[in-house]
């Protein structure tokens, strides 16, 4: 046993410890939320998805909302570090633990894999499951957000920027000091070279994603109707100089031509499709690193409140598209849209007026930032509901066994 308390330790919004009964309240929670709503029949025939980058943000919440909503079976595929004598496992780590055990609950066949996703050999391992365990694949989630990639083919190692195109951006952004202040500042990024640019497409395009659907098509696995979906997003006016129109804008225009790629490749093979889907703001380990999408997120939820759609929640409406419950519809660019709740001319009109007069001195009544905060907490198991924090909690919680 190794029993302790865990304190919340951070340097900004990076936390250094995880708690696992948290993490497992925060799971649990999710599941709850779509639990009761109409699921797929457990049958031998219930769907076979794989979910890649399944331990965190909206990749778990396509893994919740599948097992919870349509009743898939299948594989999850993550990168998370165990616990060790000094530190907690990643939050990432008791999430899978603490799905494995609500899909093996609720009956699903549920199998985790901890790896390089980006590796062939987690790909062989991938494609070996599931001909051994399932036969076939019906449906693939693709949500991978990563500061590195290395190329299996070549080995070269390709790193991710945040940074804008052709021009220097200036763009407010929120932190907090040593006390948990706000503070709204000014910050000025420098624009990106070209080898910045192809690099940052090489970790966060398509690239790996057409890689794995090629790597299952070649092994004979994909079902006919086979659907792959990769998660995305667009975002504000207001931050589109650092996001849409900068690196990883590139790098998701690329994502989405490779859907499209992808999309008649896949009718052609096995009548199936390919597209990319378009959530909604929320608050995340990726997003929290991006100037301007903190302050953005804050004063979104200022605006909207709990009208904001969880990330479980859109995610359960995109398993309803793809398992046929719903049509599936697309923009012209063939984007899955689950993010028009956000994008509403009127919400963009409130969110830039409160955007336009944040400064320190405003902030706090123009931003939910005790929302902003307890979310940021909740990425690693703090601020769950109903959790005792002051008592010791087990840490050395297993990898989930294959079920």
């Amino acid at each position: 046993m190794s029993e302790r308390v865990i304190t919340p330790r951070n340097r900004g919004f990076l936390f250094l410890d995880s708690h696992p009964a948290g993490c497992v309240r925060l799971v649990n929670d999710m599941w709850q939320a779509v639990a009761a709503r109409p699921a797929a029949a457990l049958a031998d025939d219930a769907p076979v998805a794989l979910i890649i980058g399944s331990s965190s943000g909206y990749g778990l919440a396509a893994t919740v909302a599948g097992l919870a909503r349509a009743g898939i079976r299948g594989i999850g595929v993550s990168f998370e570090k165990a616990p060790t004598e000094r530190r907690t496992g990643t939050a990432g780590w008791y999430r899978t633990a603490a799905t494995a055990e609500l899909a093996q609950d609720a009956g699903r066949e549920m199998h985790f894999l901890n790896g390089d996703a980006f590796s062939d050999e987690m790909k062989d391992q991938v494609a070996d499951l599931v001909k051994q365990r399932f036969g076939r694949l019906d449906h693939l989630i693709y949500s991978v957000a990563a500061p590195r990639r290395t190329d299996p083919e070549t080995g070269t190692t390709f790193s991710s920027s945040l940074k804008p195109i052709g021009a220097t951006a200036r763009t407010k952004t929120l932190v907090f000091d040593e006390d948990g202040k706000p503070d709204v500042r000014e910050v000025s990024t420098e624009p990106a070279d070209e080898n910045e640019i192809a690099q940052t497409i090489a970790v966060m395009g398509g690239t790996d994603w057409a890689r794995w659907v090629s790597h299952l098509a070649g092994r004979g696995l994909l079902a006919d109707g086979f659907s792959t979906a990769a998660l995305s997003y667009i975002g504000s006016s207001l931050t589109a100089d650092i996001y849409r129109e900068g690196t990883i804008g590139a790098a998701k225009a690329h994502l989405e031509q490779t859907a499209r790629e992808l999309d008649t490749r896949l009718r052609d093979l096995c009548g199936g499709r390919a597209v990319t889907s378009v959530n909604g703001a929320a608050v995340t380990q990726s997003s929290t690193a991006i100037p301007g999408i903190a302050l953005y997120t804050g004063l979104l939820r200022g605006v909207l409140g709990d009208r904001m759609v969880s990330p479980v929640d859109q995610l359960a409406e995109l398993w309803d598209q793809l398992t046929g419950v719903q049509p599936l519809v697309t923009d012209d660019e063939g984007r899955v849209r689950l993010d028009t709740w956000e994008l509403a001319p009127e919400v963009q009109e409130a969110v830039a007026d409160r955007w336009r007069t944040a400064t320190t001195a405003t902030i706090t009544e123009l931003a939910d930032l005790e929302w902003f905060r307890d979310s940021v907490r909740q990425l690693y198991g703090f601020s769950a509901p109903g959790v005792d924090y002051p008592a010791p909690v087990e840490t050395e919680v297993p990898w989930p066994a294959g079920r």
